[in-house]
């Protein structure tokens, strides 16, 4: 089958350019993963992976089925960072109506470092 000899030749490139890369440059230090991003976000982009390539290898109608639920309920998971970005919004104002200065001055760091709601 073509495919095993495509990820054979994949597996080989990668080896062959990763390990004298890394010994060269050595290695990178990953970015720490977001707050919002919990356990099971990897395992639905993995399932909505395989079951779009799935669909793509056989366009019946069950594997489009299938990716579309799959799709739905990872929306759903996926929904939990907009709740998290609201909640961080409120957290500033809270902070304020307590006279709590230390987290508001912090809160407010934190969205000129990076923080962005994304509206619905």
């Amino acid at each position: 089958m073509i495919c095993g000899d495509i990820n054979r030749a994949w597996k080989t490139l990668k080896r062959i350019t990763k390990y004298p890369a890394k010994e060269s440059l050595g290695l990178n230090e990953w970015m720490q993963q977001k707050q919002w991003f919990s356990d099971k976000c990897p395992q639905f982009l993995d399932q909505r992976k395989q079951a779009t390539m799935q669909s793509l290898q056989d366009p019946y109608q069950s594997n489009i089925d299938n990716l579309n639920n799959i799709q739905h309920k990872g929306s759903g998971h996926f929904r939990n960072k907009t709740d998290y970005l609201k909640a961080k919004v409120s957290e500033p104002e809270t902070n304020s109506r307590h006279r709590n200065i230390r987290d508001l001055y912090h809160g407010i760091r934190d969205f000129e470092n990076g923080y962005r709601l994304e509206l619905i």
